[in-house]
């Protein structure tokens, strides 16, 4: 069985600081700041950085046996694929709430520009990637580990989060976040054009691909693909679907949590995984569960997911063609959710395209809460008569 989420507690031993050690502290942590690019090239990493060994999961970890479950006859509609599939989503929900799906229905190319643009981005220098940088108390908008946040343990990570919403009148919502936090320049960030072929009589003139970053063009005629917002798209299909699978798993019907969660608002999160010269000291993600209801990844093929199962870390090797989704807290009263980390694999980067689907209207999310509670109680109360009349 999985365990609950991981929570590190403060130490019960009180430090007695004198109040110039305090204000130091203070404006260490302040001053500390994760610019990769520069840290690749130190003999050591901070201090900050490095975890505990007793809470780092094992480089060598055994590989988790998680369903590999092939979606394409159920997209197409047949019944028979979707009894088959939602069993097998039970199945592993029942143990630690993790499966891979393929033949999805995601475009392959999406994906690859997908995790072009990422890189382009998480290139850049630090001044113009803390043009989008992320508040305290918000969820959206980059992060260089959580420098300012926390003084300890870390990620050695980058991040940068926006919101898409399935709600209609949303096609530019991405768009415009861009245009708003980072700039003109960067409002077309992830588009990308389509080659396509015009024909003058006898003569036939094709239109190479192009892809810019804060390159401003203006052709005619031209396909621009907006990158960041399909895949947003796509993926929130996508996790109507697996809804669907849930619903049959759970015994309710097909379109139960479909019409839930049809206009959802959801987190993208692109997680970034720069090279580390001392990979065996820090941790890219640390020990979490996750608050939402539905998280679909993608992984490149660097690898370094693991997930906490039967009092041990167990890995999940990376698939390209495949995406790997887990359940969050919403449906942990009737299943299991398991803890999940990142780990650093020597010197390479990794890069990991990460969608929180949720509904986030306050009510609605209590009330579906509540129903699955009252479900569980009354199972309660049937075990609990059937044993009074033994």
């Amino acid at each position: 069985m999985a365990i609950d989420c991981i929570k590190t507690m403060p130490s019960k031993t009180t430090h007695h600081h004198h109040p110039k050690d305090q204000d130091q502290c203070k404006d260490d942590n302040k001053s500390l700041v994760f610019d990769a690019q520069v840290l690749r090239y130190q003999s050591s990493i901070p201090q900050q950085f490095i975890w505990p060994d007793h809470e780092k999961p094992s480089a060598n970890a055994p590989e988790l046996q998680v369903p590999l479950i092939d979606l394409g006859d159920f997209l197409s509609g047949n019944p028979d694929a979707a009894m088959e599939a939602s069993r097998f989503v039970g199945e592993a929900c029942q143990k630690h709430g993790f499966f891979l799906v393929v033949n999805h229905g995601v475009d392959k190319t999406l994906i690859a520009h997908a995790l072009n643009y990422m890189d382009n981005f998480f290139e850049l220098p630090l001044s113009e990637k803390q043009k989008a940088q992320r508040k305290i108390g918000e969820s959206c908008g980059y992060a260089s580990s959580f420098t300012g946040r926390f003084s300890s343990k870390l990620p050695w990570k980058e991040t940068l989060s926006f919101s898409y919403t399935a709600e209609k009148n949303s096609s530019k919502h991405i768009e415009q976040y861009f245009h708003d936090r980072m700039g003109e320049d960067f409002a077309k960030f992830g588009y990308v054009a389509k080659a396509f072929s015009i024909q003058f009589g006898s003569v036939q003139c094709c239109l190479l691909v192009f892809t810019f970053l804060k390159t401003k063009i203006h052709l005619p005629c031209v396909v621009i693909r907006r990158v960041y917002q399909d895949y947003c798209e796509a993926m929130s299909t996508l996790s109507l679907g697996i809804m669907e699978l849930l619903g049959m798993s759970l015994g309710v019907s097909r379109a139960h949590f479909r019409e839930y969660f049809k206009e959802n608002d959801s987190i993208m999160r692109l997680n970034y995984y720069p090279p580390c010269q001392k990979p065996e000291l820090t941790l890219g993600t640390g020990p979490h569960c996750d608050p939402t209801s539905l998280t679909i990844l993608h992984q490149d093929q660097v690898g370094g997911l693991q997930v906490y199962v039967d009092n041990e870390w167990c890995s999940i090797s990376p698939n390209f063609d495949a995406f790997v989704v887990n359940i969050g807290d919403t449906f942990m009263v009737r299943y299991s959710s398991a803890p999940s980390c990142v780990i650093n694999y020597h010197h390479l980067s990794e890069t990991v395209l990460s969608m929180c689907c949720d509904n986030l209207i306050h009510d609605k999310q209590i009330e579906l809460s509540r129903s699955y509670v009252d479900s569980c109680l009354n199972y309660f109360q049937i075990c609990v008569d059937g044993y009074k009349e033994d």
